[in-house]
């Protein structure tokens, strides 16, 4: 009988002795979380597409709640609506940002860029890259596979039949960048959506010469500085034979259009001007 007692009591000591090792053990290794994480997580979209710069909401909520400043903090997903009520539960002001977009730098369509040999092989542009330079002559466009559909979690980016390019549905384009990630060519870029979705760009990354980009594309851009000494805001700059507009400076004055003698120069969402305007009644009129 006395055995019994001493087990128990020896079992029992050794317990509360246990627990008392793991509680202090506990308290020790105890990782403080603040309440406001989980409130900020609770206001995201749960989408976890990485395009806020952190690991998912949750990583997104934990850098927002020990962060001085929501300054250059933002949820492609959510926007502004989002960041409000992020701001409003952290007592912090938000910091308005511009509408991000991604956008397609490549205008290499069936016309402008011929297709010289047939690709048979695994579906995809980033081991369409690591062997060979692509179907057509020019090394530095759109391979055509799709990563980027693959990659959009929104369904806003398609591949068009006709001209075998991506195209992104401005509707559904949160701007979370991971068709830019996805692009092995790096043809896709996150711009500025601008007022009324209008936007001017260069629809092309060929770093060749002039003379060889234009053979393989003949909507690429050469380099010939025409519209970087148009330009009167200092918008655009040609480096390695390729004119890049900085959307931060651009005015959308669309003189660069103009100038372009390849068109590689793409305006979008702009209303005709008056002088295009008067030409289509004038051929209305004669027809």
């Amino acid at each position: 009988m006395n055995l019994i007692l001493i087990a128990i009591l020896s079992l029992g000591a050794i317990g509360a002795i246990s627990a008392i090792i793991l509680y202090l053990v506990a308290q020790k290794f105890k990782i403080y979380e603040d309440p406001r994480n989980a409130l900020v997580t609770e206001v995201l979209p749960g989408a976890n597409c990485g395009g806020c710069g952190y690991p998912g909401c949750q990583g997104f909520a934990d850098a927002c709640v020990k962060s001085e400043s929501l300054e250059g903090m933002m949820c492609p997903v959510g926007g502004t609506v989002v960041m409000s009520k992020v701001a409003n539960i952290l007592g912090k002001e938000i910091v308005s940002t511009a509408p991000m977009i991604a956008t397609v730098k490549c205008n290499g369509n069936c016309i402008n860029r011929v297709r010289t040999n047939i690709y048979n092989g695994a579906a995809s542009c980033a081991i369409v890259s690591t062997l060979y330079a692509g179907e057509t002559g020019c090394s530095f466009g759109c391979l055509g596979c799709g990563d980027c559909v693959n990659a959009c979690q929104f369904d806003a980016i398609h591949i068009n039949p006709e001209t075998l390019l991506p195209e992104v549905d401005e509707e559904k384009c949160t701007a979370c960048g991971a068709c830019v990630k996805a692009c092995p060519k790096m043809i896709i870029e996150l711009r500025k959506k601008g007022p009324k979705s209008r936007r001017i760009f260069v629809s092309c990354v060929n770093k060749d010469k002039g003379s060889i980009a234009r053979k393989a594309c003949t909507a690429a851009c050469i380099g010939c500085g025409k519209c970087e000494k148009t330009c009167p805001f200092g918008a655009i700059t040609v480096e390695n034979n390729l004119a890049y507009i900085d959307d931060n400076k651009c005015r959308l004055c669309r003189k660069c259009v103009e100038v372009c003698p390849t068109g590689a120069i793409l305006s979008l969402n702009f209303p005709p001007k008056k002088s295009d305007t008067a030409s289509l009644i004038a051929e209305d009129s004669n027809a």
